[in-house]
C-alpha cells in the first residue's frame, strides 16, 4: 500500500532519496485521502531553507487547510510548477506526478531516521 522505497514522517509526508541529488517530497495516500479534493497548493519559493519539523508550505482541500511540514533540513531546489494549475495530482497521483517539492538535505542522516513503510502502517494501525 505505501511504496518501500520511499521514508515516511509522523505528519504523513513521504521522502525520496537516493543520495544523489535532492530529496523528493510529497504527501501520503493516508494523508491525501484524508485531506479531501486537493484544490489549492502553496509551496515555499526555490531556495528558501527548510527546518525540518516547521510548516514550509499549505495544502488547502474542500475541507480544510493543513499545513506541510519539512521532513528535513536543508534548501529548496524545486517546486512542482504543475499543481498550480492541476492541484488535483496531489489526490491522484501522491506519489508520482503528485510531488510537491525537492529538498538538497543538509544531513544525510535525518533521512535515513525516517520511518520505514512498515513503521508508517504501524502508525497508521495498518500493521
Amino acid at each position: 500500500m505505501y511504496p518501500e522505497d520511499l521514508k515516511y514522517t509522523p505528519e504523513h509526508e513521504w521522502v525520496k532519496a537516493d543520495g544523489d541529488g535532492p530529496a523528493r517530497v510529497g504527501i501520503t495516500d493516508f494523508a491525501q485521502d484524508a485531506l479531501g479534493d486537493i484544490v489549492y497548493v502553496q509551496l515555499p519559493e526555490v531556495g528558501s531553507k527548510v527546518r525540518a519539523g516547521d510548516a514550509c508550505g499549505e495544502l488547502e482541500s474542500t475541507k480544510s487547510v493543513s499545513d506541510l511540514f519539512a521532513p528535513v533540513n536543508g534548501t529548496v531546489t524545486a517546486v512542482n510548477e504543475s499543481l498550480a494549475d492541476q492541484p488535483d495530482l496531489v489526490n491522484t497521483d501522491p506519489y508520482g506526478e503528485g510531488w510537491l517539492l525537492d529538498i538538497e538535505v543538509e544531513d544525510a542522516e535525518e533521512v535515513a531516521a525516517l520511518m520505514d513503510a512498515e513503521a508508517y502502517q504501524a502508525q497508521l494501525g495498518q500493521s
